[in-house]
């Protein structure tokens, strides 16, 4: 992995060298755009509709639109004049519980790595946060940028995840909420109860796929050695569910049933496994 950023964590007197790396990646299929009758890649181009003429990098500034076409520029000695007091510090502010922090602040992870002088202190940390299970939340500038973090462990590994800030996070208060709880019946409540009850199970990354990535590749394979490409048939389309509780009903019956056969699943490899090790 390429390093992102190289700093320091600092909380108390502790200052821990790091290095950091960005911990997920995108698989999404990735297409050009071709034109249509010679194949060749389009290329995007940064035009002036006033000078109608195509302009380069050094022709191109920064500027804030504070009124209706009317713009402040900013340049980079201006960015530089913003009075922070270290771009090469995570400092860690307060340890808080990870559950304290709603998901819907988490924006991009990344792994921390200790830079040398910093491998004891590294696992110090890491020993002691996995110890209270405490995440830390900090203050860091990356790429003349200060955001929120958190700090958590994960695999013997110190994580950082960047977070919005609160002014960041919309409200949805002009969303559609659904009804009032008083306008549910209990037996209703009891049925999505018992439904989530049979749906639950630890959580494990390895089982899901992105079935969509996945069958995009394969037409895309089909068409590179020409095959032909066979739509796949429809679902029948189902009728309205008008009764909830019919749902809900048919819904908790299919998860035991699914359940069931789950458990048959895992006893018969166990089983088989037994077998295979005792060789009877």
């Amino acid at each position: 992995m390429r390093t992102l950023w190289k700093g320091a964590v600092s909380f108390g007197l502790v200052n821990i060298p790091i290095k950091m790396y960005v911990a997920t990646e995108r698989k999404d299929i990735k297409f050009n755009y071709l034109h249509k009758e010679c194949m060749s890649p389009i290329k995007y181009q940064k035009y002036c509709s006033n000078c109608d003429k195509e302009i380069n990098n050094e022709e191109i500034v920064r500027g804030y639109e504070y009124q209706k076409g009317n713009y402040v520029i900013m340049n980079e000695e201006d960015f530089e004049k913003i009075p922070l007091e270290n771009t090469k510090t995570i400092d860690i502010l307060d340890f808080v519980e990870l559950n304290e922090v709603d998901p819907i602040y988490f924006d991009k992870t990344y792994y921390l790595e200790p830079s040398e002088g910093g491998d004891k202190a590294y696992s110090l940390l890491v020993e002691a946060m996995r110890e209270t299970s405490k995440v830390a939340i900090a203050k860091v500038i990356i790429r003349s940028k200060q955001t929120l973090a958190a700090l958590r462990i994960k695999d013997n590994v110190l994580i950082m995840e960047t977070i919005f800030y609160p002014d960041e996070i919309r409200s949805p208060a002009s969303l559609n909420l659904g009804v009032d709880k008083e306008k549910l019946h209990d037996n209703e409540i009891k049925m999505a109860v018992s439904l989530i009850k049979n749906l639950s199970t630890n959580f494990q990354p390895e089982k899901y796929e992105n079935e969509h990535r996945k069958a995009l590749w394969e037409v895309i394979e089909a068409k590179i050695v020409g095959k032909e490409v066979v739509a796949p048939t429809p679902d029948v389309e189902q009728g309205n569910v008008v009764d909830l509780m019919e749902a809900l009903k048919a819904s908790v019956k299919l998860a035991e049933e699914n359940n069931q056969e789950d458990k048959k699943e895992k006893t018969t490899k166990k089983k088989t496994k037994k077998k295979a090790k005792t060789g009877s």
